[in-house]
């Protein structure tokens, strides 16, 4: 199955460099236009329509997050790229939207474009950047962020208010939520310290991410855990207590 794409990047030798790579690596990728500011992009997409945007984040002017906003429609599969792993990043990760890091690997292309694809030939939705777009629209109220989460079976959206904790298991992580369910979810715990730190989220131990809003209490004995509103339990690592307890305001 073939794909039509835009790139948008503000730097010529960028965009001549993934047509190179989408050449060599995705010939199911066929390239209609290329814009190299945010004006020149919205123009394109609005006129040409294209089924695969490949988007610079950190433009001069307009960044990529402010011309997707621009946008009357949306019906297009997008895969961020960036050089800065910082700017915009924390958003997209939130969102799950695809996104590769500069200089871009071809094994993380080849993937990227293997998504889109797929999703674009079931006729998804791209739920990711509704997400998105709702989270940038709405970021003073944290509250009323949703979170997407990749299991083996779909993408869950969940505001962090239901999340109580998250465990991980090797390269993988379970969320436990407040109705009961548990989800497997196909990344480390790691990879959702820095998304969920903003959101009342404390990494307790190695293996532990707790929401604080759920903790009951500090127990002392056993050297020191947390009990959590539904009655689960949760170590604390030594090297952590200090700064876990100063956190939850014991």
């Amino acid at each position: 199955m073939s794909i039509t794409a835009i790139l948008i990047d503000d730097e010529a030798n960028n965009l001549d460099n993934l047509r190179r790579l989408l050449t060599q690596y995705c010939p199911e990728v066929t390239v209609i236009a290329t814009a190299m500011d945010a004006a020149a992009g919205k123009q394109l997409i609005t006129t040409l329509h294209p089924e695969l945007v490949f988007l610079d984040i950190q433009m001069p002017g307009t960044s990529g997050l402010q011309l997707l906003q621009q946008l009357p429609r949306h019906d297009f599969q997008l895969i961020f790229v960036t050089a800065y792993d910082h700017y915009g990043i924390q958003a997209v990760k939130f969102a799950a939207v695809d996104y590769l890091l500069k200089p871009i690997s071809t094994t993380e292309l080849q993937e990227a474009v293997r998504k889109a694809i797929l999703r674009h030939g079931e006729k998804r939705r791209n739920t990711q950047l509704e997400n998105l777009l709702q989270l940038l629209e709405r970021q003073p109220y944290k509250d009323e962020h949703r979170i997407a989460l990749t299991t083996l079976k779909e993408t869950r959206f969940l505001y962090t208010r239901q999340i109580i904790r998250c465990e991980s298991d090797n390269n993988y992580c379970y969320f436990f939520l407040d109705n009961g369910e548990k989800l497997l979810v196909s990344k480390p715990i790691y990879e959702f310290e820095p998304l969920l730190k903003d959101y009342g989220f404390i990494r307790c131990h190695q293996s532990h991410l707790i929401n604080k809003q759920f903790v009951r209490s500090w127990m002392r004995e056993d050297g020191g855990y947390l009990l959590l509103n539904n009655g689960d339990t949760v170590p604390v690592s030594r090297s952590k207590k200090e700064a876990v307890l100063q956190a939850l305001g014991f």
